[in-house]
């Protein structure tokens, strides 16, 4: 065997080594998500939104693999929502779902137009294409007797809708990892809501996903999404380990010591009162401590000095079913 050949096939074990530590860790992710949400339950079916990008993609994947070997049974059908963009290759995902073997639907709804006569040439389109989506979405979830509507909004997209809405919406939210919709009838899950976006970018040419881009809102370079999205990036790089504190702040929150009368009792505060859990004294001096270091590649780090979590039953393995002696 040539030299040449041994360092080659030491790169191959090399790198399906690192694909299969990276497939673990989101696959534990997604599956620490939907225990700690009580997102999918035993019957549930599960609508997943595939748009055609690495997210929807990874997200449909993932949950196809707990689907085989979780402890509850769950259905899954693939839902993809045709806007009429111009250019947009409508055989490709029909194609890559006849491959899996999934049940799946395409909708054919012309937003695309909508978008283009309403919004004015140059202005951000992504509000009104997400609410004419968000509409058709929930039709086609009655449609199917979907109890779940799954999305592909990752950690990173957390992150940026909360400072989106602290730059530029005067509020403290962000984007959770599970809710009821507006008129009560259908319940969101985002099981992606505790991976990194890097992860899955490397998943996705792990696995070499079809990728349709998005020629919609694909060509707005200033959206002040991508200006916050570059902002949490150039953080990421300067300051390991700032992002995952900052996803842990939305985990850990204490209404006592923010400003929102309607969350908390201030003007009813009087003396004598046992203090409040997670307060400080008045006049104390906060401690602060370096972020804990990211999730390395064996997934350990900031995982170590986490609190322990619920079992994570949505990744336990199926117990085999005893046949009976009819083979029934």
């Amino acid at each position: 065997m040539s030299e040449q050949t041994t360092v080659a096939d030491e790169k191959a074990k090399k790198a399906a080594y690192e694909g299969n530590k990276l497939t673990k860790r989101l696959r534990h992710h997604v599956g620490d998500a939907i225990n700690d949400f009580n997102m999918i339950e035993e019957g549930d079916r599960v609508m997943v939104c595939l748009s055609g990008g690495k997210d929807s993609y990874a997200l449909l994947d993932i949950l196809l693999g707990l689907q085989k070997s979780a402890p509850i049974s769950f259905s899954i059908v693939a839902v993809n929502l045709d806007q009429k963009q111009p250019g947009f290759p409508a055989d490709v995902l029909p194609a890559y779902l006849e491959s899996l073997g999934v049940e799946y639907r395409i909708v054919e709804e012309d937003t695309y137009s909508i978008v283009k006569r309403v919004i004015p040439e140059g202005k951000t389109t992504c509000s009104l294409c997400s609410r004419l989506r968000r509409g058709v979405l929930y039709r086609v979830a009655e449609e199917l007797g979907a109890t779940k509507i799954a999305l592909g909004h990752h950690r990173d997209d957390i992150l940026e809708t909360l400072f989106l809405n602290m730059f530029y919406g005067g509020k403290l939210k962000a984007m959770p990892p599970k809710l009821v919709s507006d008129n009560g009838k259908h319940i969101v899950i985002r099981p992606l809501a505790y991976c990194r976006e890097k992860d899955l970018e490397r998943y996705a040419r792990l696995r070499a996903f079809p990728i349709i881009p998005c020629n919609l809102c694909g060509s707005q370079p200033n959206l002040q999404r991508q200006v916050v999205k570059e902002m949490l990036n150039d953080w990421d790089r300067r300051f390991p380990g700032r992002i995952e504190t900052m996803f842990r702040a939305l985990q850990n929150v204490v209404p006592s010591h923010l400003a929102d009368t309607s969350l908390f009792d201030f003007a009813g505060l009087v003396s004598g009162q046992v203090p409040l859990a997670g307060g400080d004294m008045a006049f104390d001096k906060e401690t602060f401590h370096d972020p804990l270091p990211p999730l390395d590649e064996e997934g350990a780090g900031l995982a170590e000095a986490a609190p322990q979590r619920r079992t994570i039953s949505i990744l336990d393995s199926r117990r085999p079913v005893q046949e009976s002696p009819c083979g029934g």
